[in-house]
């Protein structure tokens, strides 16, 4: 894949809901600057193996390792668990996520919303926060809602102000659960733009998403899940322009129109 180091590695995952398999050994590996997509149908797993990476979600079997460093567990199977609280903790606070439905805190104006977690969890200092914060809403273009209350905002504008929120805890990756997928198309773009500009900076991403342009402009890797394995991956230019799976070849033509 690439001589950089891996910041996102996960090997032969398991993940069940009672008796039903939705990840049956799943390999994945981000690199550092890596944009890593994942596409396929619904219910194929993606959005489930992003959740398992951030450890939203419990694995039955199979390894995560992030940044070199292994997560510890207790158990085995449906009891398999993390073992150390203080390890989640600091993973969790490096790998940030974006979700579909923005998650904003309704009560919270869009700079306290960007704010709140590295002054809670961090533990910053508020004032250098808030500069940062700042500079966050700027880079996504909405400076000028930092005083404005979530409700106010259009959903291309909530999604923006969700990802200065997961910039400002300064993760070592960031992982993105379809967020295009609630928003008008001409919203969509807005996003899109925001993403493909992190991209270009050079940012470790791990993107689910349904928009295949996008999934062919940003990423370094692309990979094709279905019914919990993978079926294909590659650079895009390969799957994209010359995908070798029927099942990968049908997909494709279904989500042309």
């Amino acid at each position: 894949m690439s001589n950089r180091p891996p910041v996102i590695e996960i090997r032969a995952l398991h993940k069940a809901y009672g008796p039903l398999d939705v990840l049956r050994g799943v390999d994945l590996t981000a690199c550092q600057g890596e944009v890593v997509s994942l596409i396929g149908s619904s219910g194929s797993g993606k959005s489930t193996l992003l959740r398992c990476a951030n450890l939203l979600e419990d694995s039955q079997a199979g390894e995560i390792l992030f940044c070199q460093e292994p997560v510890t567990w207790r158990g085995s199977g449906h009891a398999r668990r993390p073992a150390d609280a203080a390890q989640i903790t600091r993973i969790r606070t490096n790998l940030s996520m974006v979700f579909q439905s923005f998650n904003l805190w309704s009560h919270l104006t869009i700079l306290q919303n960007v704010m709140e977690a590295p002054v809670q969890v961090l533990k910053r200092d508020p004032a250098e926060v808030e500069a940062k914060a700042r500079d966050y809403l700027a880079k996504v273009g909405i400076a000028d809602k930092a005083d404005a209350w979530p409700a106010q905002l259009s959903g291309g504008q909530q999604q923006r102000a969700a990802i200065a929120r997961a910039l400002a805890m300064e993760p070592k990756a960031l992982l993105f659960d379809e967020p295009t997928s609630a928003l008008d198309p001409e919203l969509e773009q807005e996003v899109v733009k925001v993403i493909k500009a992190l991209a270009e900076e050079g940012r470790t991403m791990v993107i689910v998403t349904h928009d295949m342009k996008l999934a062919a402009d940003v990423s370094d890797h692309v990979i094709f899940l279905h019914q919990g394995k993978i079926e294909e991956e590659g650079p895009p230019a390969d799957l994209f322009g010359s995908p070798k799976s029927e099942r990968l070849r049908g997909f494709l033509a279904a989500t042309a129109h």
